[in-house]
């Protein structure tokens, strides 16, 4: 564990954190500017943000601690906690919830027995519900990763589901 110190106290993470934190910081100017991109890279490198790199990006920026995380939960891109290798985002939009949207979420829940906003315990799957993908003449749809399916049914979401370690690939 690293302990860094400065006027707004201690930041403690562990040394292969920080560095990786710090080669991202070396990339920018140290301007509160650039605060998204540096969220940006750090979710990149780590995956979500972690507490303590949220911490030392507030320290490099100059900024309180309360700035960074403000920022980093107004927007949605930006995840707090650890997501799984795959993230399934069901729509909610008016095309798909119109077509059994609902009844998607609840097979997909099902199958993966986890919530919008959950993580399965495996770190496979993060379950996520979204305003609108963007396909509303293939409606009700679902995106895996970056995977589109289409004109779901329940039926579908058992085929993808039903052998978790191996989604099925769309077919069309």
């Amino acid at each position: 564990m690293v302990t860094l110190l400065s006027r707004r106290g201690t930041v403690q993470m562990e040394p292969d954190v920080k560095q990786q934190l710090d080669s991202i910081l070396s990339q920018y100017d140290g301007e509160s500017a650039d605060l998204i991109p540096i969220l940006q890279a750090a979710q990149g490198r780590f995956g979500y943000l972690p507490k303590e790199v949220m911490r030392g990006i507030a320290k490099s920026l100059r900024l309180p601690e309360s700035t960074v995380y403000g920022v980093s939960t107004f927007y949605a891109q930006f995840k707090l906690t650890p997501t799984g290798k795959r993230i399934v985002r069901v729509c909610r939009g008016t095309a798909c919830h119109v077509r059994g949207g609902a009844r998607i979420l609840t097979e997909v829940e099902r199958w993966l027995g986890i919530k919008p906003g959950e993580t399965t315990d495996d770190m496979e799957y993060t379950l996520e519900t979204v305003a609108c993908i963007g396909a509303c003449a293939l409606a009700p749809n679902i995106v895996i990763d970056s995977e589109t399916y289409g004109r779901m049914t329940t039926k579908k979401v058992v085929e993808i589901f039903s052998d978790r370690g191996k989604i099925k690939r769309n077919a069309g």
